[in-house]
């Protein structure tokens, strides 16, 4: 079996996953992870003989928001976690975007620099979560993307 990513409309899908990695695993109250922007959204699903990770996408403006990314604790160190970047970053791409932005945990950082992404302000609390933000252009090919 090879993983895929594919958009899907199977909100509660994702939210069993999320549910699993942010309120059971790290502990993210459940009012912190719910809220009303599912049904705007346009989410991401890696499969690979089954359900192992989303991500969440938002437009704002010119400005595609990359948010609530998840990959399950088993399926972790495979490149899960890149390949739903990558296909967010190509999907905005595609949409004529000019900027991908994210709030990544601060464990994260090296993660998403890897993959393009610049650290932009200070460090904020998220959920109880140190959060700092990311920027990623969209005008260029940056490495890893």
């Amino acid at each position: 079996m090879s993983l895929t990513i594919a958009e899907t409309r199977d909100i509660a899908l994702c939210r069993r996953l999320r549910r699993e990695v942010f309120i059971e695993e790290q502990g993210v109250p459940e009012a912190d992870e719910v809220d009303d922007l599912d049904e705007v959204a346009i989410h991401l699903l890696a499969e690979e003989g089954g359900a192992l990770g989303s991500a969440r996408l938002l437009i704002q403006g010119d400005t595609g928001k990359i948010g609530r990314v998840c990959v399950l604790q088993s399926a972790r160190g495979r490149g899960i976690g890149a390949a739903l970047i990558r296909a967010a970053v190509d999907r905005f791409r595609l949409m004529g975007l000019a900027r991908a932005k994210l709030g990544a945990q601060v464990h994260a950082l090296g993660f998403y620099e890897a993959l393009g992404f610049e650290p932009v302000g200070e460090v904020y609390q998220d959920a109880g979560i140190a959060h700092r933000d990311m920027v990623l252009p969209l005008g260029r090919e940056p490495g890893g993307l």
